[in-house]
């Protein structure tokens, strides 16, 4: 068995020995599954490129595709050019324009692959000179991107909207002006203030209860243009709450990285289909635990997911704005990029502590592909950091 020296919290060093399997890897798609499942997608940096890492993006291109094709042959879909994507968090509404151009294409290369693309507001800065009319147009220049290239919507929370708004009928006004323009039913995304903080009070108001009427008032409205909604409030009895409350033919589509196995499976009320970050970094076992639910093995679909749930609330613990550091580095120790760099520089955004607890959690989750190489990577990063 494969072992090595990982810090512990009082500073201490400990020989950590791994005991996780590898991970299942076996072609699917999509429509084997019972739910709808969509993988929000990180993007891999370019660390030969030159450049300023603060201040702009590098990306690698071919291996930010290639990780796309992964989560197809796995059978899950891609949610393009989300927050998982470092979306108005080091990769801007140009570079994003970018990705979607690309991944659309690469979509289209085969018959298997569900995609859908945020559309947002990310191009327009915040300021008090914003007014509501400009957060629409800046929607109608997002949506006509992504629709111009064949792609579906998903809506995306606008930080600009958020500073805006004098209240709930400025977001009654903006989504119902978006949603009467798209050409096909979008998926609207709310994601909360443990995500991006630039967004507290949305719909109006900071109590979430109220600000969920707002938004169920909106869908009920729109239902025809509404697939579904994302909520993204690491609280499963909000989201159990609002499932039960949705229009007919309006999907849940869980965002919870804290509780999304048991909204996944669901109750005699309903279920949640997945748009979820950190399906990016345990891929394998998305796959394996749904095509499990599709042979109404539900044992099996908990044996599987269930661990997976200590290591994605590792990853999103506080500041939950830092997830995309764990999930670029898990894709770093499975060996599906060659370096741990990020976009903005964000892999300094989480300590070695934080990361070698990730590792612990990833290895009980049996989320690593292949042990000796995570092991190896593992090392090599904690001898940078003077731990040998």
């Amino acid at each position: 068995m494969t072992s090595l020296r990982l810090p512990t919290a009082d500073r201490s060093i400990e020989t950590y020995t791994l005991t996780g399997r590898p991970p299942e890897l076996a072609r699917r798609r999509a429509a084997d599954f019972p739910r709808i499942a969509y993988a929000a997608a990180h993007v891999v940096a370019d660390p030969l490129a030159t450049y300023d890492p603060w201040l702009e993006p590098a990306i690698d291109w071919d291996r930010t595709l290639a990780f796309r094709h992964r989560l197809w042959d796995l059978g899950l879909g891609v949610a393009e050019a989300m927050d998982t994507a470092q979306r108005g968090m080091g990769l801007s509404w140009t570079d994003a324009r970018d990705l979607i151009r690309r991944a659309l294409a690469e979509a289209k290369s085969r018959d298997d692959a569900l995609i859908a693309c945020g559309a947002g507001t990310d191009h327009l800065a915040p300021s008090p000179a914003v007014t509501v009319d400009d957060v629409i147009r800046a929607y109608e220049e997002q949506v006509a991107f992504v629709e111009g290239h064949g792609g579906r919507i998903i809506l995306m929370a606008s930080r600009a909207l958020a500073a805006a708004a004098k209240g709930p009928d400025d977001y009654a006004r903006v989504y119902g002006r978006i949603l009467s323009q798209v050409r096909q039913p979008v998926i609207i995304h709310w994601l909360g203030e443990m995500f991006d903080p630039a967004l507290a009070g949305y719909w109006g108001s900071a109590d979430h209860d109220a600000a969920m009427d707002t938004c169920l008032a909106i869908l009920t409205d729109h239902a025809a243009k509404v697939d579904g909604i994302k909520i993204s409030l690491l609280s499963k009895e909000k989201e159990i709450s609002m499932r039960r409350r949705l229009p007919a033919g309006v999907r849940m589509y869980t965002g919870d990285d804290f509780n999304y196995a048991e909204l996944i499976r669901g109750d005699k009320a309903g279920h949640s289909d997945a748009l979820l970050g950190i399906f990016d970094a345990i891929a394998p076992a998305a796959s394996a635990g749904l095509a499990a639910l599709g042979r109404s093995d539900e044992r099996a679909f908990f044996d599987i997911l269930e661990p997976t749930v200590p290591l994605s609330r590792h990853i999103f613990r506080a500041p939950t704005r830092f997830y995309k550091t764990g999930v670029v580095f898990l894709a770093w120790l499975n060996g599906l990029q060659d370096h741990f760099v990020m976009v903005g520089g964000q892999e300094s955004a989480r300590s070695v502590q934080h990361l070698a607890e990730l590792f612990r959690l990833a290895d009980k989750a049996n989320a690593l592909t292949d042990p000796d190489l995570a092991a190896g990577r593992m090392g090599r990063l904690l001898s940078v950091h003077g731990i040998g």
